[in-house]
């Protein structure tokens, strides 16, 4: 079975909104891009709209899809709806208590997060540092 993820990669300015998973979660102690699980029959930008409300207390009004990457982990499949997040409303927070920072795109390749992560991570910083 397949996981079906909605990821909101929230951009300000030269900055990237992260947030760091609870060491009790699969791929604990690492950053990721906000979001979650879709519903089931949930459209993945649905399912963005509502992960980032619940998640970071913010209203999605612009999401562009940005990439969709299919991972195999050891003990489960995921695919990731990665979606660029450039205009919302609220100021995003750790509404579930979990750590968060603002960090610019150079700072993506001081952090650790989940190995379906990184061709994400690779692609922004590919873009925009060149």
């Amino acid at each position: 079975m397949v996981i079906k993820v909605a990821a909101g990669i929230i951009l300000r300015s030269d900055q990237i909104f992260v947030a760091l998973r609870s060491s009790k979660q699969h791929q604990g102690g690492c950053w990721e891009f906000p979001g979650g699980k879709c519903e089931p029959d949930e459209e993945p930008s649905l399912a963005l709209a509502r992960e980032l409300q619940e998640e970071c207390g913010i209203e999605v009004v612009k999401a562009s899809p940005f990439r969709v990457i299919r991972h195999d982990y050891t003990d489960k499949s995921v695919e990731l709806h990665f979606y660029e997040v450039t205009d919302f409303i609220g100021e995003p927070s750790g509404k579930e208590g979990q750590e968060v920072a603002w960090v610019s795109y150079a700072g993506l390749s001081d952090l650790t997060f989940p190995e379906a992560n990184v061709p994400i991570v690779d692609a922004l910083l590919q873009r925009h540092l060149g």
